[in-house]
């Protein structure tokens, strides 16, 4: 065999080297992950990798969660609260479901949501990840489970939800001019057009504000005689429903709010005095802005039954559901507390409607999609 000579290894080069330049230019060096699902991430390719890891990948569950804001709550507060306070047109009311069931009241929401037009509400679903649910949302509800934490009773928990829906729904859409949370156990009192029109028209949050309630200074102390202080004295402490509608600004005053959340933010020593869901909100208002807020809830609730020393109002059965029961909710008359500014004799004259009403059980589903048309959702 030969030896190659030098101008023979000279000319196998030149011809090898546009492979060599070839394999060079087409095989990356860096191997980076795809973000095309995220349209945050795929709208700014720039973002650094420290706000990418933020953004989580949806866990493998049968409900799909949105996961378009950042994946921790830290971030995720001080993003909403940068959002402006005032909303664009037209204005929408936000409806903030905080659940640990499959919404067994769906179907009814369904016909609810079905009178609107669908450029005039927004759904937002936090749904407790420890559950299963069977069947999983779909519908109006479908697609709208956002970045969910587990959530109990006797808890900060709850109040952590109900932020957290708040900052989605301000994130998500600058219409949004009204945030209203709802239970799973919750029906709606009026057509859907009443409530819109009535929300949007109001400048005033619609908030439970009540002042020297039983059982307060338990409340106060649970966690400690001075765990509160001293940022929240017990003459400012107040006690109100879980359930509230809050103006955008109050929404936005909700999630910028770090110091007093932080003394409602800590592990109880008395359980049974344990309810910041119901204290956090209408101490929060009250000592920010009282005037902003009307100081009663627009859902009803009956406690005037013999089980309200477990601490749950009365649960309505199928059996109970009918036209008298509907027109009942809708004639009583809210329960005003303190606003900090106006009189007695001002409260009495207050007249607002109840727009919701709990609790129902699951089985009342078909009494009341049988009356929907005609007397529920008919004004």
């Amino acid at each position: 065999m030969l030896s190659p000579t030098p101008r023979y290894l000279f000319c196998a080069l030149l011809l090898c080297l546009p492979l060599a330049v070839f394999f060079t230019i087409t095989s990356p060096t860096t191997t980076f992950t795809n973000y095309h699902q995220n349209p945050i991430v795929a709208r700014n390719n720039h973002v650094s990798q420290a706000i990418r890891n933020l953004i989580p990948s949806p866990p493998p569950s049968q409900t799909q969660t949105q996961t378009l804001h950042p994946g921790d709550d830290g971030s995720l507060l001080r993003l909403a609260s940068q959002v402006n306070p005032k909303p664009s047109s037209p204005k929408k009311v936000a409806f903030l479901f905080l659940t640990t069931t499959p919404l067994p009241l769906a179907p009814l929401w369904e016909l609810y949501f079905n009178q609107a037009q669908r450029h005039l509400f927004n759904i937002y679903v936090h749904a407790d990840p420890r559950y299963m649910y069977n069947p999983p949302f779909s519908g109006a509800f479908a697609d709208r489970v956002f970045r969910s934490e587990p959530a109990q009773r006797f808890t900060p928990s709850l109040s952590s939800a109900a932020r957290r829906l708040l900052a989605h729904a301000l994130l998500d859409d600058k219409a949004n001019s009204m945030f209203a949370l709802i239970s799973p156990s919750c029906i709606p009192l009026r057509s859907f057009n009443f409530t819109y029109r009535f929300l949007t028209k109001s400048q005033k949050s619609f908030v439970e504000i009540l002042k020297n309630e039983r059982g307060a200074y338990g409340r106060w102390a649970a966690r400690g005689s001075t765990a509160m202080l001293p940022e929240v004295k017990f003459r400012e402490f107040r006690i109100g429903s879980q359930f509230w509608v809050l103006t955008r600004k109050h929404a936005k005053l909700v999630v910028s709010d770090r110091r007093i959340y932080a003394k409602f933010n800590q592990t109880c020593l008395r359980r049974d005095a344990c309810f910041p869901e119901e204290n956090y909100f209408p101490t929060l208002i009250h000592m920010r802005d009282p005037r902003g807020s009307v100081s009663a809830t627009l859902t009803h609730v009956n406690w005037n039954w013999s089980g309200r020393s477990s601490g749950h109002p009365r649960m309505y059965k199928a059996s109970e559901v009918g036209p008298e029961l509907i027109a009942s909710l809708r004639n009583s008359r809210l329960r005003y507390g303190d606003d900090g500014s106006e009189s007695n004799s001002s409260v009495r004259e207050k007249s607002h409607p109840f727009l919701f009403a709990r609790k129902f059980s699951p089985d009342c589903i078909q009494p009341l999609l049988r009356i929907a048309n005609h007397t529920l959702l008919k004004d």
